[in-house]
């Protein structure tokens, strides 16, 4: 079964050919170009189907996209998509539909990350699990029993913004010392050169004194490769952060695979293995049995083979 996957960013539109065997047949890449409107961006959207549909040797069954934004439930319509001047309220899936004339399901970017594990990824063994994404922001979905789990409205899974110290900082939203203050690739990186800064011997700081904006969390996983015992700390403590963050999860959601994607994820046990430390020493005995933290092997792929994954969920059974 083929169907085709986006992926709407505010920078690039990614596209796949996916065959639900063998994955991504083919992929494409679009400059967004979102600061031209809505309608250059849907013709954006039309001309990455249309390229990626040309491959296809056999019918398409369908296209999943992932955009930001809030989406309706009934997966057409993307409402104020951040870094997307002009948008407001697009029923997207009806007005690619018309050009294209696929069947056209959209849902959050980061929900799609979950489904995507789910058929192709670590969670592909895991009828519940929890995603959750580590990259601009941290974002999440839900598996339950093989679905996505949307909630009452399709707004589920906003797991950046559970607090885990409501006089922490702040963060995207009005949550203050949501998890996404700690994890988030920008926040991190601004509280890792506060520290920094009280060490001015450490590589970190002579490296990146002159341009502290520049530092990301890869750098500081680098500089942990090394041995570099303050980067390793910087790190153990944003892990710690996270597994208390899953706790909730697991205390509310009584779901105990917890698998982790993104960027910043990349630091691999440098932060999973704290993780798991601070999740057992705070979440209740019964909950420990089954409890596992993974990192997602699929990488930036995730989103792609969700969003292609999507119409899976609107086909006969």
């Amino acid at each position: 079964m083929l169907t085709i996957g986006i992926d709407l960013g505010g920078t690039n539109i990614k596209a796949a050919l996916v065959d639900d065997e063998k994955g991504i047949l083919h992929k494409f890449s679009f400059s967004t170009e979102a600061d031209k409107g809505v309608d250059h961006i849907i013709n954006k959207l039309v001309e990455a189907i249309k390229v990626a549909g040309a491959k296809a040797k056999g019918p398409i069954s369908g296209v999943g996209v992932g955009s930001p934004g809030v989406i309706s439930y009934d997966r057409t319509t993307v409402s104020n998509p951040p870094n997307f001047p002009g948008w407001t309220s697009v029923n997207l899936a009806a007005e690619l539909k018309k050009r294209t004339f696929f069947d056209v399901y959209v849902d959050n970017d980061a929900n799609l990350m979950a489904l995507g594990s789910s058929y192709f990824g670590m969670g592909k063994t895991h009828a519940n699990f929890i995603m959750v994404t580590l990259g601009t922001g941290v974002g999440g979905g839900i598996i339950y029993q093989n679905k996505l789990f949307r909630g009452a409205t399709g707004g589920a899974g906003e797991l950046g913004h559970v607090m885990i110290d409501y006089n922490g900082p702040a963060s995207n939203s009005p949550t203050i010392g949501g998890i996404e203050a700690y994890l988030g690739q920008r926040f991190l990186s601004r509280l890792a050169w506060k520290r920094i800064q009280s060490e001015p011997q450490n590589p970190l700081f002579e490296r990146y004194k002159s341009d502290p904006e520049s530092m990301e969390p890869k750098d500081l996983t680098e500089q942990a490769n090394l041995g570099n015992a303050l980067a390793i700390d910087i790190l153990r403590d944003a892990g710690e952060k996270l597994g208390y963050a899953i706790v909730n999860y697991i205390h509310i959601l009584d779901i105990r695979k917890i698998i982790v994607s993104g960027g910043v994820a990349l630091a691999g046990d440098w932060i999973l293995k704290p993780a798991r430390e601070a999740a057992l020493t705070r979440m209740m005995v019964p909950y420990h049995n089954g409890f596992e933290i993974m990192a997602e092997t699929l990488g930036n792929d995730a989103a792609l083979l969700g969003a292609a994954s999507l119409p899976y969920e609107y086909l006969p059974d």
